[in-house]
């Protein structure tokens, strides 16, 4: 294959004039259509001086254009860089400045706050609207709608993707063609998808799930999306009888089921939903398969590794796992202080390696060799165990650990517990700096909607379910948890905020 990517996902569509994406107006856009704008954006990015193996920057709105910007990156082998599109010009000069992007694409409404960050970087800044309009549009238009692909190996990177940074600057993970490719060749088998599925398409495409997971599945399978510019409860519902899978983050499946229209015969002709990007609640599996008769996949993947584990398409999905390695991922448990692998049932640091695994950090050699191992093991920092059946659960990240009196506590655990207590939707366990314990246990709980929650009563309940030291010392109700845009939830932000709790000095 002369560029292995973008001949597997895109090129072999050339000339077909099937649905590709299905348009919140009712419009259709064809595999042929999506591959004659994407030609017009590569010819616009070589005119903008961008070469094979420069960075594009990327901070604009989900639309067809902005998906054809990523094909045009791959295409013309660009390094593509998805940017959040909540992130303020304070935070995009250190993405811009240590990816040395070339290009900057954003909204036409943030160009002057962008101006002066992209003069500082010298790079060029052009614009890209949710309709398709800009000064990167206005260059394309007028260009011709065959490009010639450029050559890449599955060697050579195709994407930066910049992790969180919840604990520090955020570090740029590089991923090859290969990276990419693999991944998505392996979940289209996995997960059965075939020509004839329609996905609806709700995430964000700044993101692993929505764009290296969602988008390039359905391109590799040829199939189409319903391609929604945002999670809207009442416009899935009305796109819902055209698809065949969904794919969303826990948050829009509870969304879904607020809402009373959503039932067994809404779903009864689909036949996939899947879920990630944060941990979905077992109250929530429970009353999926009540209310639609389907159980969600599960499954587990991260920025620098794409998807790692799934739960079975055939056989049990069970809650409170994210399911088995899939096909060519190799995963163990470690004790994270000597690496060495630990048995069966034990907690301990996950592992992964396989050809999803990311090449290493952008201009980061020290956190590449502290977190990607020699022989290729990448040390993920989140902590689980493998139970009797194989099944991987994951229970914490390695930051969210508890220590209290040289115990260790592992949140989930404390979580799982409290979301079956009477009128508790859902918690987060973290530990706040303790005088006498080192750490100390505090627990937020989120009420469910019209309920009120007893944490008295919830106190005397976990005496005969919890070990005294895993018991929370601080019971703390607040109506929501605050989440990243994917719906994980940031326990940094609550350690901020409870941090001085046990402090005897504080008032109040």
């Amino acid at each position: 294959m002369v560029n292995p990517l973008f001949d597997s996902l895109f090129g072999r569509h050339s000339g077909k004039q099937t649905a590709f994406l299905y348009l919140p107006d009712g419009s259709v856009l064809t595999h042929d259509a999506f591959l004659k704008l994407t030609a017009r954006f590569a010819h616009a990015i070589k005119a903008a001086g961008v070469a094979p193996g420069d960075r594009v920057a990327v901070q604009i709105a989900k639309s067809p254009e902005a998906l054809a910007v990523y094909a045009a990156c791959v295409q013309s082998g660009v390094i593509f860089l998805p940017l959040n599109t909540a992130y303020t010009p304070a935070e995009l000069e250190y993405f811009i400045g240590n990816s040395g992007a070339k290009l900057v694409l954003c909204d036409p409404r943030n160009l002057e706050a962008l101006t002066p960050v992209a003069t500082s970087h010298d790079a060029r800044l052009m614009t890209l609207d949710a309709n398709g309009d800009g000064s990167f549009a206005t260059v394309a238009i007028a260009m011709p709608e065959v490009f010639p692909t450029v050559a890449r190996s599955t060697d050579d990177l195709a994407a930066f993707l910049y992790t969180s940074g919840t604990t520090g600057r955020s570090k740029g993970a590089m991923l090859s063609q290969g990276n990419l490719l693999s991944n998505a060749e392996v979940l289209v088998e996995h997960w059965r998808f075939t020509p004839e599925d329609v996905l609806l398409h709700a995430l964000p495409i700044f993101h692993t799930h929505g764009l290296f997971v969602a988008t390039n599945i359905m391109l590799l399978a040829g199939g189409a999306m319903i391609f929604l510019p945002k999670f809207d409860t009442d416009t899935v519902i009305a796109r819902l009888p055209e698809a065949t899978a969904m794919m969303g983050v826990p948050t829009f499946y509870t969304r879904l089921l607020d809402d009373p229209r959503f039932d067994r015969d809404l779903t009864a002709h689909m036949r996939l939903f899947v879920s990630g990007s944060a941990p979905l609640l077992a109250e929530t599996h429970r009353l999926f398969e009540a209310r639609t008769g389907h159980r969600i996949l599960e499954r587990y993947g991260m920025t620098e590794t794409n998807m790692n584990t799934s739960n079975p398409y055939d056989g049990a999905r069970r809650a409170g796992t994210v399911g088995f390695p899939l096909p060519g991922v190799e995963l163990k448990v470690t004790d994270p202080e000597s690496g060495a692998a630990l048995a069966q049932g034990e907690v301990g640091m996950i592992e992964v390696r396989g050809p999803n695994v990311f090449q290493g950090y952008w201009q980061m050699p020290q956190k590449t060799a502290e977190e990607l191992r020699a022989d290729g093991f990448f040390i993920t920092g989140d902590l689980g165990l493998i139970d009797d059946q194989g099944y991987v659960q994951i229970v914490g990240r390695g930051k969210d650990l508890i220590i209290s009196g040289g115990y260790n506590i592992y949140p989930k655990e404390v979580e799982l517990a409290l979301d079956d207590q009477p009128g508790v939707l859902e918690s987060a366990v973290i530990g706040a700096p303790h005088p006498d314990f080192g750490e100390s246990v505090v627990a937020v709980l989120v009420p469910e909607p019209g309920q009120a929650v007893d944490t008295a009563a919830i106190e005397t309940d976990l005496r005969g379910k919890l070990a005294r030291f895993k018991q929370p010392k601080k019971l703390v109700v607040m109506e929501a948890l605050p989440r990243n845009t994917m719906g994980k939830v940031q326990k940094n932000v609550l350690r901020d905020q409870f941090a001085g709790v046990f402090d005897p000095s504080a008032v109040g």
